[in-house]
């Protein structure tokens, strides 16, 4: 008889959610050009019970955070893991908007490398279709 394999921190991570009864986790992506519709996609994604994360800053609205360029590239650099770990605690993807730009598709590349199922609000717009 051989030792059962180890589960990967993907599989526990998605055993202790079902354990814990976690509903659904969507994460929302797409250019922070659409957060408008990003916030409406996040009232009905919550409304059907998921649970949402999307991305929290807006670098394109000025703010004091990423007023001096050095910061800013560097803030930059750290949402984008920080996105991408969302991404991997999710169960699924909303892509939200009618464009999707080098940072979207990159974001919608990984998730399915991951093989998270990817929703569109403007499915017209999915590189993989």
């Amino acid at each position: 008889m051989s030792a059962a394999r180890p589960l990967t921190p993907e599989e526990k991570l998605a055993d202790a959610k079902a354990a814990s009864s976690i509903p659904r986790i969507v994460v929302i992506c797409g250019s922070t050009r659409f957060m408008a519709d990003m916030a409406e996609a996040d009232l009905r994604e919550t409304a059907a019970g998921r649970i949402v994360v999307k991305p929290g800053c807006d670098m394109k609205s000025p703010h004091r955070l990423w007023s001096d360029p050095a910061e800013a590239e560097a803030l930059k650099v750290r949402l984008d893991a920080l996105h991408r770990a969302k991404i991997r605690l999710a169960d699924e993807v909303l892509v939200v908007g009618d464009y999707i730009g080098d940072s979207t598709r990159a974001e919608i590349a990984y998730a399915r490398s991951l093989g998270r199922p990817v929703r569109f609000t403007h499915p017209e717009v999915d590189p993989g279709a």
